[in-house]
């Protein structure tokens, strides 16, 4: 059985981001997608905008910080969570879907130097300002493969 989300969307607020009373870091972000929707017979274009929340730990956490800003696209590779609690003030029981990441991506237009954003994998930071910041060099990644549209897919 396979549970694999990917995602390329637009951050909606700023990454909320705080440590945990161990000291582990954790980042949530609100992520819009939008489907465009196109009816042949009629004609009508339309769009729905779906929202997700993305959950990050640790050095996902700390390049959310970092780098991630609302407004920005992003691309996220991860699995879906659910999750039940009640509320204690108000007895309420609450339900949440989130996207657990794996692997998060800075995206956006291409910079004239060719680079990307950056990107968080395999535990390291990698892409043009993490490479800055670590070693005074920039490293540049291949675009993502794109629909007939001239949109990432």
């Amino acid at each position: 059985m396979v549970n694999k989300v990917i995602l390329i969307g637009n951050v909606g607020t700023e990454p909320e981001v705080r440590a945990l009373e161990t000291g582990i870091k954790m980042a949530r972000l609100r992520i819009a997608t939008t489907e465009r929707i196109y009816n042949a017979s009629t004609g009508e274009k339309r769009e729905h905008t779906e929202w997700h929340t993305v959950v990050l730990w640790r050095g996902q956490a700390d390049f959310a910080e970092k780098y991630i800003r609302k407004g920005n696209q992003v691309y996220v590779e991860g699995k879906i969570r659910s999750r039940e609690w009640t509320e204690e003030a108000t007895g309420n029981k609450r339900h949440a879907v989130e996207i657990l990441a794996d692997e998060v991506r800075l995206l956006g237009q291409r910079r004239s130097d060719g680079g990307n954003f950056g990107e968080y994998r395999n535990g390291q930071f990698s892409g043009p300002a993490a490479q800055r910041e670590q070693q005074g060099r920039q490293e540049t990644a291949p675009p993502l493969p794109k629909d007939a549209d001239g949109l990432p897919f």
